[in-house]
């Protein structure tokens, strides 16, 4: 999937567009799609993104999974290379798990209407988008630059990539 900003709005320090590099493998569930094309959207109209070290963006993030790790592949707008950032899945694997149950969890009570289960669940999700946030933050440290939000987002793709991968 690629996402692009629209134009005028390309700033120094963000990502610019965005590409799942897991994105031929399988096909996401209905609601993890939704959240994906949500996560998407929102990165791409306001995120933070500084690699350490490399030239002014926007910066064409290719993000993919490759051999258990997780690869930030940071590119130029024309495509051309800047660097990678690659990160161990391992301390994000009990979040994913988590995070997918609860989706197929959110699924099964928007089937059977059950307004305060779906409202519990969201709650849930919440709490651990944030938990992903702070663990992305913790592990991009040093390497880059990003805020709260885009740390959400990215860890949304994240668990988008991981179910690709796994299911």
């Amino acid at each position: 999937m690629r996402g692009a900003t629209g134009e005028g709005v390309a700033q120094r320090s963000r990502i610019g567009e965005i590409v799942l590099e897991a994105e031929a493998l399988t096909r996401p569930s209905a609601e993890l799609e939704a959240d994906r094309n949500s996560a998407i959207a929102d990165l791409l109209h306001e995120n933070r993104f500084i690699p350490k070290g490399a030239p002014e963006g926007p910066y064409t993030l290719h993000l993919g999974l490759n051999g258990g790790r997780l690869v930030f592949d940071i590119r130029r707008a024309d495509g051309s290379p800047i660097g990678a950032v690659i990160l161990a899945m391992g301390p994000f694997r009990g979040l994913i798990k988590d995070y997918l149950m609860l989706v197929g969890a959110h699924h099964a009570a928007v089937a059977d209407g059950q307004q305060a289960r779906i409202q519990a669940i969201d709650m849930g999700r919440r709490g651990l988008h944030n938990e992903g946030a702070e663990l992305l933050l913790r592990r991009l440290d040093g390497k880059i630059d990003i805020d709260f939000d885009t740390a959400r987002r990215l860890f949304t793709l994240i668990c988008v990539l991981h179910q690709r991968l796994t299911h």
